[in-house]
């Protein structure tokens, strides 16, 4: 049986801001302390299992991937840890089913800055982080004890169809 070609399929990164990223939840910034709860505020979904805080190392692993993932159940939170390092995040929106998983043109790459949060909605589609410039990356992520474990859906391109996709930056 005779491999199966494999094809690089480029996407442009955009700079990351709350409209931009809002199909696909919230960006969240510093606040004063003593602000009261409001729609500025991370609206998180964590109320189906325990809520997992931990920071995530993740070795170097370019800008290329290959399979995308969604938590039908949980809000996910990320942010980039390493001061002045930019990282990378590929989404699309909810579909409810790997079945449904995202094509090319639903998907929507960003540029993270350093001290920028995303807040993710259930269900979206997600590959990353993503970076280049280290050889090592910390995150904070805040997601459910099993998410990965119980919630953790994923469509291979490579494996489907051989498409790999590559971030170029912004």
């Amino acid at each position: 049986m005779a491999a199966q070609e494999q094809t690089v399929v480029e996407l442009q990164a955009q700079l990351i801001s709350p409209e931009a990223f809002e199909p696909f939840g919230q960006l969240i910034g510093p606040t004063h302390d003593g602000k009261e709860f409001d729609q500025e505020d991370a609206q998180l979904v964590l109320d189906k299992g325990t809520p997992r805080f931990y920071i995530m190392r993740l070795p170097k692993r370019g800008l290329c991937f290959s399979r995308i993932t969604y938590h039908a159940s949980v809000t996910q939170c990320l942010g980039g840890l390493n001061p002045g390092q930019p990282w990378y995040m590929v989404v699309a929106a909810p579909s409810g089913s790997v079945a449904a998983y995202p094509q090319q043109q639903q998907l929507v790459a960003f540029k993270v800055p350093h001290g920028v949060f995303l807040k993710m909605k259930e269900g979206t589609w997600h590959a990353g982080p993503l970076f280049d410039g280290a050889e090592q990356m910390d995150f904070y992520n805040l997601e459910l004890s099993d998410t990965n474990v119980v919630d953790h859906n994923t469509h291979d391109y490579a494996s489907a169809n051989g498409v790999t996709y590559r971030v170029l930056d912004c």
